[in-house]
């Protein structure tokens, strides 16, 4: 996903000179085609994400876009104050690419893996962020978003998954977008979990369980008309992050449900345990947290058993 977020930055800057593009001394074989076109537009700060924060306030308020990149633990949290006394308290247009949502950075260990920053963000009202499902959504939310007046926070995936069958590069600013359609269950997955989440739902359907699924790519401090109509519709969800259970999207679903008092069960699969020190890919990671395909069907049929129990007729006894 990183390097056609870049190739189409650098498509975009080929006729915007206002681009400029910040890197915290990360980005090897993936940042060098927009570094040889425009080599007067590309900073290397160093290892200084707070730097390279505070250098884009600047460049935003003298009328510039920069795009600051790091792995996402760092420019999220290494830099959160700079983040929100900066670019989010002057809504200045500073864009923060952070790569490697959850356990992307696998065997680097707790240090890399992103499973906070997500609820972190979404603390700040003026932020947007922007979690792409694949490589056609990435390039469509870039185009959507480059220009705003507001700070933007891009979560990418590390690796390149493939393609998510109907979702078609469709991106709309915090609304889900539905991508395969079902009857009384929602599967609403958090960008790149959509890859894991689709396996699941090809899983169940040998077993007559045939839920929504729906992708999250964009969310905000409060759950929007969107969501909430899509909630409406479903007798229970199953939200799939890849993100601790608090703060991200299970959250966001849970405060749409308790303030619309809606009718609706839900199912959070989502990080519950701090990594316990232990090194592996992300697979193994996904697994063991259980936000892997065969943890998000079991979700899915447990969500299945919370609706058919609750629409078992009341039987009182003396």
């Amino acid at each position: 996903m990183r390097s056609g977020f870049i190739a189409e930055l650098t498509n975009i800057a080929e006729t915007d000179r206002r681009i400029l593009l910040l890197t915290a001394d990360l980005g090897y074989r993936v940042l060098e085609p927009f570094a040889e076109r425009f080599p007067d537009r590309f900073l290397n700060v160093g290892v200084a994400e707070q730097n390279m924060l505070g250098m884009a306030t600047g460049l935003a308020e003298a009328g510039f876009i920069p795009f600051v990149y790091s792995i996402s633990t760092f420019v999220s949290m290494r830099a959160y104050e700079f983040l929100r006394n900066g670019p989010v308290l002057h809504r200045l247009p500073v864009r923060v690419i952070g790569i490697g949502g959850g356990f992307d950075y696998g065997s680097n260990g707790p240090s890399h893996h992103a499973l906070e920053d997500i609820g972190l963000l979404r603390l700040q009202p003026a932020l947007r962020l922007i979690v792409p499902a694949d490589i056609p959504q990435a390039r469509a939310a870039l185009r959507a978003t480059f220009d705003g007046p507001d700070p933007v926070y891009y979560r990418l995936s590390k690796d390149d998954r493939g393609l998510i069958p109907g979702l078609n590069g469709r991106f709309e600013m915090e609304a889900p977008i539905v991508i395969h359609e079902g009857a009384s269950d929602l599967l609403l997955a958090l960008g790149a979990c959509a890859v894991d989440a689709l396996a699941a739902v090809e899983t169940l359907a040998g077993e007559g369980i045939r839920p929504a699924l729906a992708v999250a790519s964009s969310l905000g401090l409060l759950p929007t008309v969107p969501l909430r109509q899509l909630l409406s519709r479903f007798a229970t969800v199953v939200t799939v992050e890849n993100h601790y259970v608090a703060g991200g999207l299970g959250s966001l679903v849970a405060e749409a449900i308790a303030e619309d008092q809606m009718d609706c069960r839900l199912v959070r699969c989502g990080i519950r345990n701090m990594p316990s020190g232990r090194s592996g890919s992300r697979d193994y990671l996904n697994r063991e947290h259980g936000i892997d395909c065969l943890s998000i069907a079991a979700a899915v049929r447990r969500a299945a058993s919370l609706r058919e129990r609750s629409s078992d007729p009341v039987r009182f006894t003396r």
